[in-house]
C-alpha cells in the first residue's frame, strides 16, 4: 500500500483534485484506456449478463474496467474484464476489503490489478464516502456505462458527476417499467443506448489485440465444440481460466466456444 505519486489529468474533471490517493497493485493500468462501469447491486439477470459481455468485449481491446467493487454490476464488471485488467475504487480504508462479501475479488484485484482509496488506512464506509468514490470512479473512465439503476439510486448520483464532467453515457436497453433511472436518462437524452455490444466495445482499444487472441491454440481448439475431456486433456489450465472469463461454455459435457 503506498500513496500515489503521479498526477492524473483525468482527475483534473473532479470538482476538487484528491488530496491523496492510497494504491495497492498496479499503477500502469492508469496509463490504459479506461471505461467505467455501474449500476443496481441487485442486477436483473438480463443486466448481468450483459454487463459481463460488456466487460469480456472492452477487456479483450486492452481497455481497463474501472468500477467500486460493491456486489452486483460492480462485482461483475470487475470479474469479466479479471482482475489484471481492472480498477476498485474504494469508499473505505484500502486495507478493508469491503463489501465482506467481494472480499476474495478485491484480494485478487490488489494482487494483479488495482484498488484506489481516497481514504486513509483504517477508514470505515461512511453514506458520504460512497459519494465521494463514485466521483473517482466516474472521473477515471473516458466514458461512464450505466447497466442498471433505479431513481434515487447512487448510480444516479455518479451519473450526476457525469454530466457535470462532459462525460459520455451509455445504457443497455430495458423493457418498459425496468430501470426506471437509466430509461429516463434516454428521455431526457442524457444517455445514449449501446444496441450492439461488439459495436460499443470497437469504440474503444486496438483491435489488433483481439485479432491475435483468435489466433490462441485453445479458442481455435474450442471451434469445433470438443468434449469437455479431450480440451481437460489437452488445455488442463486453461479450460478453467477460459470459463472464468467468459471465453466458453461447458454443456452437457461439452466446450462451446462463446
Amino acid at each position: 500500500m503506498f500513496l500515489l505519486e503521479q498526477k492524473l489529468d483525468e482527475l483534473d474533471a473532479m470538482k476538487l483534485y484528491p488530496l491523496q490517493i492510497f494504491c495497492d497493485g498496479n499503477t500502469k493500468l492508469l496509463e490504459k484506456e479506461k471505461v467505467s462501469i455501474i449500476g443496481s447491486r441487485r442486477p436483473s439477470k438480463y443486466a448481468r449478463e450483459m454487463t459481463q459481455k460488456i466487460a469480456q468485449g472492452l477487456a479483450k481491446r486492452d481497455v481497463c474496467i474501472v468500477s467500486g467493487g460493491a456486489m452486483g454490476i460492480d462485482a461483475i464488471a470487475h470479474k469479466g474484464a479479471r482482475a489484471h485488467n481492472t480498477i476498485a475504487v474504494l469508499p473505505c480504508g484500502i486495507d478493508i476489503k469491503y463489501p465482506a462479501i467481494n472480499k476474495n475479488l478485491l484480494t485478487d484485484i490488489a494482487k494483479d490489478g488495482l484498488l484506489l482509496s481516497q481514504f486513509a488506512v483504517g477508514f470505515k464506509a461512511t453514506p458520504w464516502s460512497f459519494v465521494v468514490r463514485n466521483e473517482l470512479v466516474v472521473a477515471l473512465g473516458s466514458v461512464l456505462v450505466v447497466c442498471e439503476a433505479d431513481l434515487g439510486s447512487g448510480s444516479m448520483r455518479s451519473v450526476e458527476f457525469a454530466l457535470k464532467m462532459g462525460k459520455k453515457i451509455f445504457v443497455l436497453p430495458h423493457r418498459l417499467g425496468e430501470s426506471l433511472a437509466t430509461q429516463k436518462l434516454l428521455e431526457e437524452k442524457k444517455a445514449e443506448m449501446i444496441y450492439d455490444i461488439e459495436s460499443f466495445c470497437s469504440m474503444f482499444g486496438e483491435n489488433d489485440i483481439l485479432e491475435s487472441q483468435k489466433e490462441d491454440d485453445f479458442l481455435l481448439f474450442c471451434k469445433s465444440s470438443p468434449s469437455y475431456e479431450e480440451a481437460l486433456s489437452k488445455f488442463p489450465s486453461r479450460v478453467f481460466e477460459a470459463e472464468l472469463a467468459g471465453e466458453i461454455e461447458i454443456k452437457n459435457s461439452k466446450v462451446y466456444l462463446l
